[in-house]
């Protein structure tokens, strides 16, 4: 029989995590092309060989998205599969429409395909949009796993932005590690606080190698996700993260509905800073979609190192790049620490602008007067760096998950750090979950 010869639409991670499961060795199809989008620089290179497995000795080739219907010509492709995340429902069915009038099937993989299975218990920590607090929730989750006396060893999402084959399997320890591996910013945010806690952190490319390492010298595994896309690897327990800013959002998104569908345990955060509509949407979405789910009511209070010397200052906001980008929020703890401790006037980066810091604005436009953390390789973060110290203010306030000023050593200007963790409201706890399930 002929194989169905497939493209895989991606952003250097769930794609390539379903060719591992699924495609991979799968003698009823052929994969000839990955597309990517959402990631800058991500699109012209090779899956390589050493990953791609028998068939396909010169690896696959990765194309721009822009490049789709061309290619579903080009290549005679039977098949197209969606695979990645944080996308309205209007986003994929406008691509459907585009790939079915082109001629192929088009494709979503549910997780009874995807989903590997662990020798050891898995706790998931997922959104239903990025930004909503998954972060600090799987700090959370992992202090309290500690605190029970547990051996946890944290599996992130994957960001494999550099060359595949030396991120295939990564094992970080020390921020010596963080610069072995050459991790951008973005790897850093997610790293490092674990890092912070005395936790092993497991990323890269191939999630099986990866789980078979992890599982090793683990009691409890912790998948902290990414976007809002589901876990690689089928969880004992699904925590999901629901955002009262952005209310409605958790039914309008994929994969973050499903996500909630599936999820043990729903955290409605921000629910110091969200209005209380907001709030009561999301719980009765909640409580519509899951009805088993149990609910946990978080607040994300931020912690300033020296909030006295925002007062009087023009300030410029410096926030989480994904949050603000294809997360689609306007302001993130920068801005709410800027109007709660007294800024004089939030300064507006974008005519300041270098290289692909325009390029972010042009695309993501309502980010507004305030500045993505993008930092998806050196000449980014340069461009980052030469875009902070262009802009004239008398203080930055830098709201990214890690501390900028050991990535970035030569802004001209003073900074303050804006740090969030998570905080649980009323009961049910984290704690009350995780002890009924592993206690």
């Amino acid at each position: 029989m002929a194989k169905d010869r497939v493209i895989i639409m991606g952003a250097a991670g769930r794609d390539f995590h379903n060719f591992n499961v699924y495609f991979r060795g799968n003698e009823a199809y052929e994969v000839v092309a990955f597309t990517a989008t959402q990631i800058p620089n991500i699109e012209g290179r090779i899956y390589p060989p050493e990953l791609a497995g028998p068939g396909y000795s010169d690896g696959i080739p990765i194309y721009p998205e822009s490049k789709l219907t061309e290619l579903i010509e080009e290549l005679d492709i039977d098949q197209v599969v969606f695979g990645y995340s944080d996308v309205s429902y209007d986003y994929v069915m406008h691509r459907a429409a585009l790939v079915l009038a082109a001629g192929a099937d088009f494709r979503l993989m549910g997780w009874k395909e995807t989903m590997l299975e662990a020798r050891v218990p898995v706790v998931s920590v997922c959104a239903v949009r990025t930004g909503s607090g998954k972060s600090q929730t799987s700090r959370r989750v992992a202090d309290l796993l500690q605190e029970m006396g547990k051996k946890v060893v944290v599996v992130r999402h994957p960001m494999p932005y550099g060359d595949l084959r030396e991120q295939i399997c990564q094992r970080f320890a020390s921020y010596e590690d963080l610069d072995r591996y050459r991790c951008t910013i973005e790897e850093r945010e997610e790293y490092e606080p674990h890092l912070d806690r005395g936790m092993v952190v497991y990323a890269g490319v191939d999630y099986e190698r990866i789980l078979r390492e992890a599982e090793q010298e683990a009691e409890i595994i912790l998948w902290d996700g990414g976007n809002n896309d589901l876990p690689f690897y089928k969880p004992d327990l699904h925590i999901v993260v629901a955002d009262p800013h952005r209310a409605g959002h958790e039914l309008a998104y994929h994969p973050g509905e499903a996500n909630l569908r599936l999820a043990d345990a729903v955290v409605i955060n921000k629910i110091d800073t969200a209005d209380l509509e907001g709030v009561t949407t999301v719980r009765e979405n909640v409580r519509a979609t899951n009805p088993d789910a149990i609910i946990i009511e978080a607040a994300s209070p931020i912690f300033v190192e020296d909030p006295a010397a925002i007062r009087g200052q023009r300030v410029l906001v410096v926030e989480d790049g994904p949050t603000l980008t294809h997360g689609e929020m306007a302001y993130g703890a920068g801005i709410v620490a800027a109007r709660r401790f007294g800024a004089a006037e939030i300064v507006d980066p974008r005519p300041y602008a270098v290289g692909s810091i325009v390029e972010t604005f042009a695309k993501y436009p309502q980010t507004g007067p305030l500045l993505p953390a993008m930092g998806y390789g050196e000449e980014q973060a340069k461009e980052l760096e030469e875009t902070i110290n262009a802009t004239p203010c008398d203080l930055v306030i830098v709201a990214t998950p890690i501390d900028l000023r050991r990535v970035l050593k030569r802004i001209a200007h003073p900074m303050a750090r804006v740090r969030y963790e998570l905080q649980e409201i009323g009961w049910p706890t984290l704690e009350d979950v995780l002890g009924v399930k592993f206690g």
